[in-house]
């Protein structure tokens, strides 16, 4: 591979005055000639020659093509070379900007183009410059690229399916994601491309990673790693084994942060076709390890390996950003704050053109620690609270949603096994009465006829109003148990989350750092339980929407199947209502997950002119109803039938061992 790489180099020195003089020769004809067809051969000719060895002649005489092309009304011309531009544009001269506007020229045209390739190759391309300037515009070319391509374009396809899986996990929308990185990984395995199935199958894994599942990322990495070795990808070890250093860090579990850093490490060394970002992301991690834990000349060795490579380095934005961190983190171990902070201002600047939010977040910690050690606490406050604001869209928009399902259930799970043990004793009291009545019914019978049919009516009178008082009971104790909640949920947030906001201010003003720490991290904490209390999706989204988020956070946290028709029921029920119904769909999940063993669920909610029929439907294990629900511990399905009672409707089971499980609620609309 040495002698290959250096006959390469000898050839492109030694061909270069050859190709030079090659160039000015078709300059001259550029120069001279009026015919459109030579000018465009000319130019193709200039660009082929250009493109390895000078980059702007390369770009100038590929925008002068594009121009004659359009003009001359030859967009497919046109549409190739701005497919090729876009890549130099974007990633050599980080104008993804300009890429976009030359291929918006070029789109213009698309009517001209007949090529599904060079059609959904055009979107592809703008979606891949977007995706560095705006996701959502991203989003929307790649869903153009999808719709432009046919099915011999089956390749691109699955590059679509996972550019916008990439992007839709940047904006936190992940079962979206999900469903893209699935299509993806099925389209590369029926291709057989082995190398891009582990792109798709490690952006489901960044996902858990993402969302704090941090158990389930690891379990699923390491089954990647497994398929990598087996299919002799051992050189795609590496991403996966630099982001698993990543979790552990994040977990503060130092030890093994470091194994994965060194795995990563020596396999960096065994690549011989190693790029700059993968180069970058390694060292700069050890480089923050050692500087961590003030391991300062192993930091020191490897801060001098980045710049060894930092001619190659700037100008690529995403292995920059990392370059700067790890020189911020070392500088300010050395107590050398002018130069981290000089840095520190070159992350924030990358970072703003990246318009990446975690880059930004960490730019701004980065800064409010080096004001801090620069005694400037007025510009250390204002990033930290920058970071701080940052921090909090990220992970409400990412993991909150996740968090409070899993939370939720906890919380109800807790609450409704003290309601059904009340509940129990009432059933236990209601047997008792019922035999004695029906006893002594027997014996008056027997003694007077007439006299007993008046006691049976009188006892079924009051075995009626017993059920009735049994029911409210059941009820109030439910929506009790809903009122706590949400008290408990309040003052969490109103007075002790006020309490400790203030102490965390008092303590950045005495800089006392580890208290601070400690501070907020019980600020979110108490932030994380006052959200989980009580389901603001139903204030915030409606029960429509919070249905539906529900339903989409239990298909991305398991490898259950979920399909789902819902017609909108917002504004029908009161919200102590709604709050029942999103419980039932909450329980009914729960089940499924935990005991049914099902692959596929089905979920329709269906609004008629006078009720709403909700039916869960799965492909599990099944089981005997009757039986289940004299167990003890059948605590779910007992409280799922009262809160159907308290909503008047009706819960209707269909369920055998072995076939799976249909449940389906009635409720009357008022």
């Amino acid at each position: 591979m040495k002698k290959l790489l250096a006959l390469i180099l000898c050839v492109l020195l030694f061909s270069s005055p050859v190709v030079s003089q090659s160039i000015k020769h078709y300059r001259s004809i550029l120069d001279t000639t009026q015919n459109i067809s030579l000018k465009l051969i000319a130019l193709d000719s200039i660009i082929a020659k250009s493109r390895l060895i000078d980059v702007e002649t390369f770009i100038a005489f590929s925008e002068q093509y594009i121009e004659i092309s359009i003009e001359s009304n030859r967009i497919e011309n046109a549409a190739k070379k701005a497919m090729n531009l876009q890549y130099v544009l974007t990633d050599k001269k980080n104008n993804p900007s300009k890429a976009i506007a030359i291929i918006d020229q070029v789109l213009a045209h698309k009517t001209n183009l007949k090529d599904s390739f060079l059609l959904g190759g055009l979107h592809l391309k703008r979606g891949g410059a977007n995706y560095r300037i705006n996701f959502e515009e991203a989003i929307k070319d790649y869903t153009n690229a999808l719709k432009s391509f046919s099915k011999k374009d089956s390749i691109y396809v699955a590059d679509a399916y996972l550019f916008r899986g990439q992007a839709y996990s940047s904006i936190g929308k992940f079962f979206l994601a999900g469903e893209n990185y699935n299509k993806a990984y099925n389209y590369f395995k029926s291709l057989k491309d082995y190398e891009y199935m582990q792109y798709s199958l490690q952006g489901n894994i960044t996902m858990y990673s993402m969302n704090g599942f941090f158990d389930k990322a690891k379990k699923e990495r390491d089954k990647l790693c497994l398929i990598l070795e087996d299919l002799g990808l051992k050189e795609q070890l590496l991403m996966p084994y630099y982001n698993q250093a990543l979790d552990f860090k994040k977990q503060n579990n130092k030890k093994d942060e470091f194994i994965y850093l060194k795995k990563a490490d020596s396999l960096l060394k065994q690549i011989n076709d190693i790029n700059n970002y993968e180069y970058v992301i390694v060292h700069s991690g050890l480089a923050n390890y050692y500087s961590d834990n003030y391991e300062l000349e192993k930091a020191k060795y490897e801060i001098l390996l980045l710049d060894s490579k930092k001619d190659e380095i700037i100008g690529d934005l995403l292995a920059e950003t990392y370059y700067y961190s790890s020189k911020v983190n070392y500088n300010n171990k050395i107590k050398k704050y002018q130069i981290a902070l000089k840095f520190a201002l070159k992350k924030l600047k990358i970072a703003k053109e990246l318009n990446h939010k975690e880059d930004l977040m960490n730019a701004h910690l980065l800064l409010s620690e080096v004001y801090y050690n620069l005694n400037d606490y007025s510009k250390s406050l204002t990033n930290k609270n920058i970071y701080q604001s940052i921090k909090d869209s990220i992970f409400n928009q990412n993991s909150a949603n996740t968090l409070a399902y899993f939370q939720t259930l906890y919380e109800t799970e807790k609450k409704e096994r003290e309601l059904i043990e009340q509940n129990a004793d009432i059933q236990l009291l209601e047997k008792d009465n019922k035999s004695f009545k029906q006893l002594s019914s027997s014996i008056i019978i027997a003694l007077v006829l007439l006299f007993g049919i008046i006691i049976l009516y009188k006892n079924q009178r009051e075995l009626k109003k017993f059920k009735i008082l049994h029911e409210n009971f059941s009820q109030k104790l439910l929506q009790s148990q809903e009122n706590e909640r949400v008290r408990i949920s309040k003052d969490l947030h109103d007075d002790l989350g006020q309490k400790l906001l203030v102490i965390k201010n008092q303590l950045v003003t005495t800089g006392n750092q580890k208290t601070l720490r400690l501070v907020e991290s019980t600020i979110n904490e108490v932030r994380s339980i006052s959200r989980d209390l009580y389901p603001f999706q139903l204030q915030e989204l409606g029960i429509t929407k919070a249905i539906e988020s529900t339903l989409t956070m239990v298909d991305e946290n398991c490898e259950l199947f979920i399909t789902s028709e819902i017609d909108n029921i917002d504004d029908i029920f009161e919200k102590n209502e709604e709050v029942n119904i999103f419980r039932i769909i909450q329980e009914s999940m729960s089940n499924i997950v935990k005991h049914a063993k099902a692959q596929a669920s089905r979920i329709s909610i269906s609004k008629l002119e006078d009720r709403i029929i909700i039916s869960i439907e799965d492909n599990g294990v099944g089981y005997d109803f009757y039986e289940k629900y004299k167990q003890t511990d059948s605590l779910g399905l007992k409280t799922m039938l009262e809160r159907t009672k308290f909503l008047k409707g009706q819960m209707k089971v269909q369920s055998k061992v072995g076939n799976g499980t249909l449940i389906k609620y009635t409720f009357p609309i008022a």
